[in-house]
């Protein structure tokens, strides 16, 4: 059953509310809105009538929530919030021709693909992009995000898996540790990645070396944070090469060891299943597996 639009609060009245709900004061929330105090009352007054329930309670001069206001105001700051962003991109899109909205892991969104979009955005002028930070599949449709980068197996909710590349790992260190070690891990600090505890040992089994424990070390739960934890000499890291292209050219990371790993997961692009067809989407898949490819 839908509801009708007649019955759907208004949001004069739904603001009116959460800032006399923030303010403890129908005043105060006047002064904000620009608005006079009776005009506030009579807002608030017409929403409880709406509702069917009282949303305030006076104490002592002040207006506090009643049981049902209390219930009301998180779903009330939510929708005005997504009323003002809303708003926002409305107004941020005037001389705009398109949209596209990527969500991407954070690292690989930071150090690989916005370095790159610049040439994405110059074969389609007029393009605007939203970028997000997601780890973990979500409803791609209800949170109107056109593409994903996902890492692990090709499978997310309501939505196309393409195969983008696999993952290789090395070991880095900051030049002076690199020297200092030589080659050698029997006594260097390791840095872990939180998600995933047993890189270490995977690779230390790959590459014959039974005599390190690839359990000690320090952890950290974003790779951003271990490249920079590695760059500062904290020990030695196992981070995916195209993390450190940089870091690599630029020799402020070195590889201890000629040793890379491939893991067992890949990237993937990923799209919502009714939005498979769309120029925009294939457009950005297509350059994104032709930058890997180069």
């Amino acid at each position: 059953m839908k509801l009708s639009r007649s019955r759907v609060p208004d949001i004069l009245a739904l603001q009116s509310f959460e800032a006399a709900a923030r303010h403890g004061s129908f005043t105060r929330a006047a002064e904000e809105l620009s608005l006079t105090q009776s005009a506030v009352s009579r807002q608030i007054k017409d929403l409880e009538a709406q509702l069917g329930v009282a949303l305030f309670e006076r104490v002592r001069q002040r207006v506090v929530l009643s049981v049902a206001g209390m219930r009301l105001l998180p779903d009330a700051t939510r929708v005005l919030s997504q009323v003002e962003m809303l708003t926002l991109r409305a107004a941020g899109t005037r001389d705009v021709t398109g949209h596209i909205s990527i969500a991407t892991l954070p690292t690989f969104g930071s150090r690989w693909l916005v370095p790159r979009l610049t040439d994405f955005l110059a074969q389609h002028p007029g393009l605007q992009v939203t970028v997000t930070c997601r780890a973990e599949p979500f409803d791609l449709s209800e949170t109107g995000v056109n593409v994903a980068i996902h890492y692990g197996q090709p499978v997310w909710p309501r939505a196309s898996c393409t195969y983008l590349c696999a993952e290789t790992v090395v070991p880095v260190a900051s030049p002076m540790l690199a020297r200092q070690l030589d080659g050698s891990l029997l006594t260097a600090p390791l840095l872990h990645m939180e998600s995933r505890p047993l890189l270490w040992v995977d690779w230390l089994a790959a590459t014959g070396d039974t005599r390190t424990d690839g359990m000690r070390g320090h952890r950290f739960d974003q790779f951003t944070l271990l490249i920079e934890a590695a760059m500062a000499g904290l020990g030695v890291a196992l981070v995916p090469t195209y993390l450190v292209e940089r870091e690599l050219r630029e020799v402020s990371l070195q590889i201890v060891r000629n040793a890379p790993l491939r893991t067992d997961a890949a990237y993937y692009v990923v799209l919502p299943n009714d939005q498979a067809s769309d120029p925009v989407c294939s457009a950005f898949l297509s350059w994104i597996r032709s930058c890997v490819s180069a």
